[in-house]
């Protein structure tokens, strides 16, 4: 795992510790609990700031690579999410529900990183990162209703007001900053703008961790299997999609730079959007937010030994 890796996963882990340990005082729960949808919205924000509209069209340029990608993402992973959690998460519904919310929400940030490091072709995996946020903008309502309908009462008035608190507002919010930006700066300064926007989400992920740690303490530590539990679908969840793009890609006879993108595209997670929407949907099932919590300690180390494992499947040139 990369140095950013191993920092943000420490991060993390610090948010929660600091969240638990601030629970013990009562007065700090109570506190703690009215914080967390704020710093949700501004977390939301910060992911959507950085995303530019125009690369919608460019990531149409290579139509199979997106439309294999699109469809792993929204109608096979979904499929897969349901049914890993029937299997491994009947007993426990929140979690079932948590993994769903994970799993139907592609990442839209720290994929590039790993795509990179693999040698990917980061121009695809740039262009297609909007549709990818535009597309689970749209279907994660749907999948939650679908699919974790199934697993527990779904509250239409809770699902919907979550999605104008720390989806929508935070949407407009970044498209008008992103608009503003584009008419009254120069570009090198608009650039130095978005580099400070970017810090915005890990911070505000950090302290939304933090306060619903504090405000849920109690729960979270009568729960300590949690992690144990998502171990085994979460891996399995990674290995099939994995697997899945070897299938695709000597199918649509990819190279290897297009087959390391897919691959990272239809693995990455985004843990920070669905967990906005859980902590609002769901403010009395704290489990299905921890679910998205524990996650990214999970996903993080799978994502480095993926782009290790990418790396050995690169064709040595010749001569």
């Amino acid at each position: 795992m990369g140095r950013l890796d191993r920092f943000q996963s420490l991060l993390i882990f610090a948010a929660v510790a600091v969240g638990l340990l601030l629970g013990r005082w009562p007065a700090v729960e109570t506190v703690a609990l009215p914080l967390v949808t704020p710093f949700l919205m501004a977390l939301v924000f910060g992911i959507f700031a950085q995303v530019s509209t125009v690369e919608l069209r460019r990531a149409f340029s290579d139509v199979r690579l997106t439309y294999a990608a699109l469809a792993v993402n929204f109608l096979w992973t979904p499929l897969l999410a349901w049914v890993l959690g029937a299997l491994f998460l009947r007993s426990h519904p929140d979690l079932w529900v948590g993994l769903i919310m994970l799993l139907v929400t592609p990442c839209t940030d720290w994929y590039l990183m790993f795509t990179a490091m693999a040698r990917g072709d980061l121009a695809f995996s740039t262009a297609i990162l909007p549709v990818n946020l535009v597309l689970q903008l749209l279907l994660l309502p749907v999948y939650l209703l679908l699919l974790g309908g199934t697993v527990v009462e779904i509250q239409l008035e809770s699902l919907g007001e979550s999605i104008v608190l720390v989806l929508a507002i935070p949407l407009v919010a970044a498209v008008a900053v992103r608009t503003i930006l584009e008419r009254l700066q120069d570009p090198r300064k608009r650039e130095q703008t978005y580099a400070r926007l970017a810090r915005l989400p890990l911070v505000f992920l950090l302290l939304a961790i933090t306060a619903m740690f504090a405000s849920q303490g109690d729960t979270v530590l009568e729960q300590p299997i949690v992690v144990l539990l998502l171990i085994v679908p979460l891996l399995l969840f990674f290995l099939t999609n994995f697997f899945v793009a070897q299938v695709l890609r000597r199918l649509l006879r990819l190279s290897y730079a297009q087959t390391a993108s897919l691959s990272l595209t239809i693995l990455a997670r985004n843990s920070p959007l669905a967990l906005a929407v859980a902590a609002t949907a769901f403010p009395d099932r704290p489990l299905i937010a921890l679910t998205l919590v524990v996650a990214p300690l999970i996903e993080l180390p799978v994502l480095a030994l993926a782009t290790h494992a990418l790396r050995r499947l690169e064709p040595t040139p010749s001569g």
